[in-house]
Order: C-alpha cells, then structure tokens, then sequence
C-alpha cells in the first residue's frame, strides 16, 4: 500500500511544474484576449451605432436593401446576403457561417473559463500535502513556500477565469445582437418580396 501511495504522490509532485506552467500560460493569454478586446470595444460600439441606425433606417423605409454600401461589419454582411440576391437557403447559409466564426472567436475564453479554475485547483492541492508533511515533521519553511505556491496558483486560476469570462460575456452579447438583425432583416426582405408578388 505505501508503494502504491508514494507513486500517487510522486504523480502528483510532477504535475505541478506544468500546472504552473500551464497557468502562466493562460494568463498571458487571457491578458492578450483583454487587450485586444479593450482595443476593439470601441469599434465595436461604432458598428452598434452604425447597426442601429441603418435598421432605422430599413424599418422608415428611408433605405432600400439593394442599396446598402459596405460602411462596416453589418453592412457588409448586408452587402454579401445581397449579392446572393437574398435567397432564402443561401443567406441562412451565410448568417449559419458568419455564427460559426463568432463561435470560433469565442471558443478560446470558453475554454480558458472552463480550465483555469481547475489549473488553480490543482495548483493549490499539489502543494497541500507537502505542506502537511512540512507541519508534521516541524519544517515551517517548507510547509510557508508550499502554503504561498498554493495560495498564489488559486489567485492566478481565478484572475484568468473572471477575465475570460468578462470578455466572453460581452462579445458574446455582441454578435447574438449581430446574428438577430442579420435574421431580422433577412426576414423582412423576404416577407417584402412576398407582398411584392401579391
């Protein structure tokens, strides 16, 4: 039994270099997503406006969709659904791919959400049981820089976490508001064309 206990702990002081690792790791990353949505939320507030006022501008009829200029994200994925002449099949098609790249985008902070937390966790176990060993057999020094390792991993999981989480939150908000104008507007053309022919 204590052969089989000293390999489960000799496995499991292993794993804590690449869990650290691991965790510098995702904090740079989850560092790099906060930047670079810092620097594209303003852009991306701009493309809401401009979003907002051209779906004005459609539902006053002041604005026809076969003239709409690529002046923008949404405006060019207008554009693209009307080279396609707004057909029904192929522009779900094309809002179905333009989904799909927003799930990609997204799926990075989704991923680093979802293991940061358990890095942290295992960066604070690891460390506990030589600190207990340090406690029993009188070492406070030993049982201190363990204690501050596993401190210092949970404090680094949950900073990458809430960071992801942030920034998937909000784009995420972002481009379902996208996905359903582009939907919204797709509709109304086509519900246009049907009175049309009536």
């Amino acid at each position: 039994m204590s052969t089989v206990t000293q390999i489960l702990n000799w496995i499991s002081s292993s794993l804590l270099l690449p869990v650290i690792v691991l965790l510098l790791a995702a904090l740079v990353s989850a560092l790099i997503s906060l930047g670079g949505f810092c620097a594209t939320s303003l852009l991306l507030i701009q493309e809401r406006r401009k979003r907002s006022d051209l779906l004005a501008r459609l539902r006053a009829e002041e604005l026809d969709v076969a003239a709409i200029e690529p002046d923008g994200i949404f405006s060019s994925h207008l554009a693209d659904m009307a080279k396609l002449d707004w057909n029904e099949l192929e522009c779900e098609k094309y809002i179905s791919e333009v989904r799909q790249g927003y799930d990609r985008e997204l799926e990075r902070t989704r991923f680093l959400a979802k293991t940061a937390p358990m890095l942290g966790l295992m960066g604070t176990l690891i460390p506990m049981g030589p600190a207990l060993a340090g406690l029993a057999s009188g070492n406070i020094g030993g049982m201190a820089y363990n204690m501050q390792i596993a401190f210092a991993t949970t404090v680094v999981g949950c900073v990458v976490s809430g960071i992801a989480l942030l920034v998937n939150s909000v784009k995420k908000h972002w481009y379902a508001e996208e996905i359903a104008d582009l939907t919204y507007v797709l509709d109304r053309t086509l519900a246009a064309r049907e009175d049309e022919k009536k």
